[in-house]
């Protein structure tokens, strides 16, 4: 049996705090072909998530925040705002599912933001279609501005 407890929580936002792109995922599933996947996502502050969707009709997929506070955004097709929903541990409003097809990106708004997220495997680095083009790319100039305009939904 695994066991989420406070220690390993602490430990995945010590790595991610560290990494290049302040996350550091933490998998419960065996390997990227499992069938379900389960995992532990540590996001600082600062780290940019590009808009993307799964089209999979299996790949709807779960976020629960389990630490700090988590913005959930979705998207049109044009990258129109549709919806924003803060998720805080111990908070109103904990968990949100985001249906397949659905453009959507997950914004830390506190250090140490941990959600638990699932969703249907096996692992496929995203297609063309999946990403959002109306949004800009990681690591390039205009993200952190992209990035502030999200957090700001928040504010």
């Amino acid at each position: 049996m695994q066991v989420v407890d406070t220690t390993l929580l602490d430990q995945v936002t010590a790595q991610a705090r560290t990494a290049p792109r302040l996350r550091k995922n933490h998998n419960l599933h065996k390997s990227d072909a499992s069938c379900c996947h389960r995992l532990l996502n540590a996001i600082e502050p600062g780290t940019y998530i590009r808009p993307h969707r799964h089209l999979d009709v299996e790949k709807d997929e779960t976020f629960v925040c389990l630490r700090g506070r988590l913005g959930v955004v979705t998207f049109d097709e044009k990258g129109e705002v549709q919806e924003s929903v803060l998720l805080e541990a111990c908070g109103e409003k904990l968990a949100a599912d985001v249906p397949h097809g659905t453009y959507h990106t997950a914004v830390s708004l506190e250090p140490g933001t941990i959600f638990f997220e699932a969703k249907a495997g096996p692992y496929l680095p995203l297609l063309t279609d999946e990403k959002g083009e109306f949004a800009p790319e990681e690591g390039s100039p205009e993200a952190a501005q992209y990035l502030a305009r999200l957090t700001a939904l928040f504010a």
